[in-house]
């Protein structure tokens, strides 16, 4: 039984005991269906590519899983959420975009400028924007989700200016290239493991992770000890905007086009989501990266099974938006200090009896 409790105490159990719960949900319904009973599992190739519905969630939730690593970072620092990562994933795929295609041209086979330096401008947008989001909250002291909510709003619209109110489409090879195929692999797998070993090598190689989880915890505590808080909290958000620029211009390049109105739409809310079911407290402090990561996918895992069970996409910011307040009621301090007590008065019950 102390085994049993010990377990459910480590970091990784949330995240780990969710992903496992929406395969067996898989596993029942593949066998509702007569189905095999591990289809959910199988994996296979055809025409020289790899799939399944593995390899699908892993692909279609790379974003959220890059999403992920600023998300976690933004939340431990500033004990608040990033709400603009949606609307700087479409501005930086827009800006991308007009530069390839050169501003009002809708359709292009070639490109205006090189590759490069379109790839370059959307990410340095996207950087910008979370520098931007974090000097309102580490320098302007302002809440995390109004001060993002000023991106949030116009980041779309900015998109829009760039492209004219259009969408334009890049048909060109090796833009589709970064949303397509490597080998037999997806792209945005690959791009997604870089991300998350380049985050996991400076946070256990670097002191920053340490900077973070301190002035989450205590950002007074944290500057009187010699930490430069408003500075660590302003590259956090810049990271975050870096992830969200990766993430757009990946979502860009599967539709081989920057349509601003849909890239990265609920987007944030996905983000914010692996972060709760990694086991994080949205009111910062130690952060769990692995748990982040693992989240992002069991949210993709979720999205993929409810539409299978027959979920709308309309409807489905609903269920996701239930799991984040059941995960924010379960992290809870009244919660948790309502639990712990009756754990105590439980295991205080069989001595009073023996007495």
């Amino acid at each position: 039984m102390n085994n049993i409790k010990a377990l459910t105490k480590k970091k990784l159990f949330l995240p780990i005991a969710s992903l496992i719960l929406v395969m067996l949900i898989n596993v029942v319904y593949d066998i509702a269906c007569g189905n095999p009973a591990f289809s959910f599992f199988q994996i296979g190739i055809t025409n020289n590519i790899l799939f399944g519905r593995l390899i699908d969630i892993l692909n279609r939730g790379s974003e959220v899983a890059i999403l992920a690593i600023g998300m976690t970072l933004v939340v431990s620092s500033s004990a608040g959420t990033d709400i603009s990562v949606g609307s700087v994933m479409s501005l930086a795929g827009g800006m991308c975009c007009m530069l390839l295609a050169g501003y009002g041209v809708t359709n292009v086979s070639e490109y205006k400028v090189p590759l490069a330096v379109g790839l370059l401008a959307g990410l340095l947008v996207a950087i910008i924007c979370g520098c931007f989001n974090g000097f309102l909250v580490a320098y302007m002291n302002i809440q995390p989700m109004v001060a993002t909510l000023i991106l949030w709003s116009a980041g779309r619209a900015i998109g829009l200016l760039l492209c004219n109110s259009a969408i334009v489409y890049v048909r060109v090879p090796s833009f589709q290239f970064f949303g397509g195929y490597c080998g037999i692999l997806p792209t945005p797998i690959i791009v997604a493991a870089v991300c998350i070993l380049i985050a996991a090598l400076i946070l256990r190689f670097t002191a920053l992770g340490t900077f973070v989880q301190a002035v989450g915890i205590n950002r007074k505590a944290a500057r009187i000890s010699g930490f430069n808080s408003a500075k660590i909290i302003l590259i956090t958000y810049a990271i975050c905007g870096l992830c969200a620029g990766v993430a757009g211009l990946l979502n860009t390049s599967r539709i081989y086009s920057a349509d601003t109105n849909n890239i990265g739409l609920n987007m944030e809310l996905d983000a914010i989501l692996a972060v709760a079911l990694g086991g994080n407290s949205l009111g910062g402090g130690k952060f769990s990266l692995a748990g982040s990561i693992i989240g992002a996918y069991t949210i993709q895992a979720i999205t993929t099974t409810m539409y299978a069970l027959g979920v709308s996409s309309a409807q489905a910011p609903v269920y996701k938006a239930i799991v984040v307040i059941l995960i924010v009621v379960i992290q809870a301090e009244p919660v948790k200090a309502y639990f712990k007590k009756l754990s105590s008065k439980k295991a205080v019950a069989p001595a009073v009896k023996g007495a």
